[in-house]
């Protein structure tokens, strides 16, 4: 069977080595397409029966034109550039590599976390991590993650998240919330690892954010998506405090770097997951689920249902 890899920012050489040698000793064939084109996607996926992507959108429109695929497996935890209803109706399994990517995105927060208390490095005296509190937002492999570099700086830590029981929190030493509002009251750093979904879009606005404490951070490595952008903007202009650092960038990126400058931080592009070794992680694995699929219809990892 054939299974495609189509990534517009391409995997990293070894990881594509990996790849190849993993599907060519399932006895499969692997297409590898490296910053196609729409029109190369399209023609592409026509007779793949599996399909290896990143951060590519895979929209209703595509997979009309995927009449022998089986399963998307997306190298990475978020799938939201997926259209789940649409591989649903066609019976296709989707499926996502969970915790692959999770510790590069963890080391990330505290690249930028640190970059902030220490002024983005200019010479004026910053603050220390060491008792600070931080407020974990969805406590999964990443939160989990976060939670343990943060100990390692000596941090207070609670965590909001619905789908993780209290004493799985309570056994790794973090106090559990059930109030999103208390998350932002009570701490120094909040740190957002929600997906985005109808109930979390726009979500983070100036309501939650004016909670903070003085000199409160908010970090987002999730999505640009869950961010109500003006109650954001509204809440920096009235407190000079606030900063906020993203590995996505705003759509008003411009006009937030303009008005606060050293306040506000961006990637040049989303860079949680840029690391040889996620990358790296993430593709073998996306090829070894694709291959079980295929073989058995292993699909532990699936996020739709049909």
């Amino acid at each position: 069977m054939k299974i495609l890899v189509f990534t517009e920012k391409p995997f990293a050489p070894a990881a594509v080595k990996a790849i190849a040698d993993t599907v060519n000793a399932s006895g499969n064939e692997l297409k590898l397409v490296e910053g196609g084109t729409r029109e190369d996607f399209v023609e592409a996926i026509a007779d793949a029966d599996a399909l290896i992507v990143r951060s590519d959108k895979v929209d209703r429109a595509l997979l009309d034109h995927a009449k022998a695929l089986k399963v998307i497996v997306r190298a990475g935890a978020g799938y939201d550039n997926i259209d789940l209803d649409a591989a649903s109706e066609r019976k296709i399994c989707v499926m996502n590599t969970p915790g692959q990517n999770s510790n590069a995105v963890a080391e990330l927060v505290f690249g930028m976390i640190v970059m902030m208390c220490r002024n983005q490095y200019n010479g004026k005296s910053g603050t220390e991590l060491k008792d600070k509190s931080l407020g974990i937002y969805a406590y999964g492999q990443v939160g989990r993650n976060v939670a343990r570099i943060a100990k390692g700086f000596g941090m207070k830590l609670e965590a909001l998240d619905k789908f993780v029981d209290d004493a799985v929190m309570e056994a790794d030493g973090i106090k559990p919330l059930h109030d999103v509002k208390e998350l932002f009251a009570n701490n120094d750093f909040v740190s957002l690892h929600i997906p985005a979904t109808p109930e979390t879009r726009n979500s983070i606005g100036y309501d939650l954010v004016m909670l903070m404490p003085e000199n409160g951070v908010l970090v987002n490595t999730a999505r640009k998506e869950v961010i109500d952008e003006a109650g954001l903007m509204k809440a920096l202009e009235e407190r000079p405090d606030l900063r906020y650092v993203s590995d996505i960038k705003p759509d008003a990126a411009e006009e937030f770097e303009h008005k606060f400058a050293s306040r506000v931080f961006f990637t040049p592009k989303k860079m949680g997951a840029q690391t040889a070794e996620a990358n790296f992680n993430a593709g073998v694995a996306a090829a070894e689920q694709s291959i079980a699929y295929l073989k058995d219809g292993w699909n532990k990892y699936q996020v739709n249902r049909f």
